[in-house]
């Protein structure tokens, strides 16, 4: 990515080196990877966060690194800037022709563990975008893992990443959030995996409606750089998860879409940029 000397947007707050301690998960959960693997990308956290909160095999470890000193470059705050002031001049503009207007989320760097409108969060829960507060949370140890352990190395992985939250803050401005709410609340565990997975499904084809525009208004984007985003995607399926978690694969538990899904989700929004070819939630009761 052509990312240096791109405009930074403000919405970005430092909160590293903030906060009270690691989220440490232990017991029958199977460790930190196992969750960081089960959890990926968009597992909804108000009921998540409300599960760490009460479960006793949560406890607290010390602190971690804190917050890098002030005056000192810091390259992956600064591409995170980046990187949401393209989400911002895409989304702007997309909502304008919709007729409606855009409002920015702002975009919360954290080590360890983070206080947001949806509870309190551990560096395990992976990236997430909490609706209560408008704002996208983000451990950039994360992005190590998804080079280390997940295979899916690549600045444009890490855009593709920020690009699927801003995509849950789309699904909430749209009024798409409340009526997930709404009808979850009527399904049966089994109906509503089904429905998260076509929330993901659509805040991947958002991810990739982003970077279509992207593509077409900066110079941003080089060779490869799609190609980086479907390998995130792709490594991120619930199938591709579960074999690597579990050995099998259990479908009716899928919350995020197969690998297969995700990569076809997101290369529609990038080779039609109209976000009205969204439609994951066709039969589902949501509009």
């Amino acid at each position: 990515m052509r990312w240096a000397g791109g405009r930074r947007s403000e919405n970005v707050e430092d909160r590293r080196g903030i906060g009270g301690g690691r989220i440490a998960i232990g017991g029958g959960v199977g460790g930190l990877i196992i969750l960081v693997l089960a959890l990926l990308f968009g597992a909804d956290p108000r009921a998540l966060l409300r599960q760490v909160e009460t479960d006793p095999t949560v406890v607290q470890t010390p602190n971690g690194q804190g917050a890098p000193e002030q005056g000192v470059p810091d390259e992956s705050r600064e591409f995170i800037a980046v990187v949401l002031a393209e989400t911002e001049d895409v989304w702007n503009d997309e909502f304008s022709k919709m007729g409606k207007t855009y409002i920015e989320p702002r975009l919360v760097l954290f080590n360890d563990e983070v206080e947001s409108a949806c509870g309190l969060a551990g560096a395990a829960v992976g990236p997430f975008y909490c609706p209560s507060d408008d704002k996208i949370y983000l451990d950039l140890s994360f992005f190590e893992q998804l080079d280390r352990e997940l295979g899916a190395p690549g600045d444009f992985a890490q855009a593709y990443v920020v690009a699927h939250e801003v995509g849950h803050h789309v699904q909430d401005l749209l009024g798409i959030t409340d009526q997930v709410e709404s009808l979850r609340r009527r399904l049966s565990p089994a109906e509503a995996n089904q429905l998260s997975v076509r929330v993901e499904l659509q805040a991947d084809f958002f991810a990739g409606v982003w970077a279509h525009h992207t593509e077409r208004m900066s110079q941003m984007i080089e060779a490869g750089d799609i190609e980086e985003a479907l390998q995130a995607a792709s490594a991120i399926g619930d199938d591709r998860l579960q074999r690597r978690s579990r050995g099998y694969v259990v479908p009716d538990a899928f919350t995020h879409g197969t690998s297969a899904q995700r990569v076809a989700w997101f290369r529609r929004g990038y080779e039609t940029g109209d976000p009205s070819q969204g439609d994951t939630f066709a039969d589902a009761g949501v509009q």
